[in-house]
């Protein structure tokens, strides 16, 4: 290799490391597993679900897609929402809900079923039946405005990130919720090291050539 090409690859490794430490903090994404049951008779084993968080631009979106056999139900036992979630400085109006079959909508209230802790906003089916006759499997995608993954994954006082109200395989049903850390790490970290690996492969042909 030329002493010219190792200098361009050194150049092209910087120019692509700088890329990706600009980019970071506006894409990432993390994955919560849905494991605390609440459901009437036990749900069976979990996790029940995951619920994706990402990070693009100024916007997150959130997609809860339940494990295989479960699905989506509305009962009191969830205040009659789908999926439940907080919001620091959110509104209801930066709440956005993708086409859905059948289609959804946010709201906003004091939720506190089942003693899963408050919650402030909801994702909800006005046209589906409560109970088992309105479940519905399809996952629900929603993005909210001006917001963090940080705003958006504070846990409650009893420790709730969010909450799903299910049909479980049992026919059992109830909210699921979670309680726990995000189970992966946001992907512009290993991005980073990628690019510092790609730098350090350059600079050591650079010296070679020399």
């Amino acid at each position: 290799m030329t002493r010219s090409n190792v200098v361009r690859l050194s150049l092209i490794a910087l120019f692509f490391m700088a890329t990706v430490l600009v980019s970071a903090p506006n894409a990432s994404a993390i994955d919560f597993q849905l494991t605390s049951d609440h459901c009437t008779g036990g749900c069976g084993t979990a996790p029940f679900g995951t619920v994706s968080v990402v990070q693009a631009g100024a916007n997150v979106t959130i997609t809860v897609t339940l494990a295989a056999g479960y699905s989506f139900v509305q009962t009191g036992a969830a205040d009659f929402q789908a999926f439940k979630f907080n919001g620091v400085g959110v509104t209801l109006a930066d709440i956005s809900v993708a086409a859905h079959t059948p289609a959804l909508v946010a709201a906003t209230g004091a939720f506190n079923g089942d003693g899963t802790g408050d919650f402030v906003f909801g994702i909800n089916c006005p046209t589906c039946q409560n109970g088992g006759a309105g479940a519905f499997t399809n996952p629900i995608t929603f993005t909210v405005a001006n917001a963090t993954i940080a705003d958006l994954t504070q846990a409650n006082a009893l420790g709730n990130i969010f909450v799903a109200d299910v049909l479980a395989p049992n026919g059992n049903t109830g909210p699921v919720d979670v309680s726990g850390p995000p189970t992966n790490v946001p992907e512009p970290t290993s991005l980073t090291l990628l690019g510092f690996g790609v730098l350090s492969a350059g600079l050591a042909w650079r010296k070679r050539a020399k």
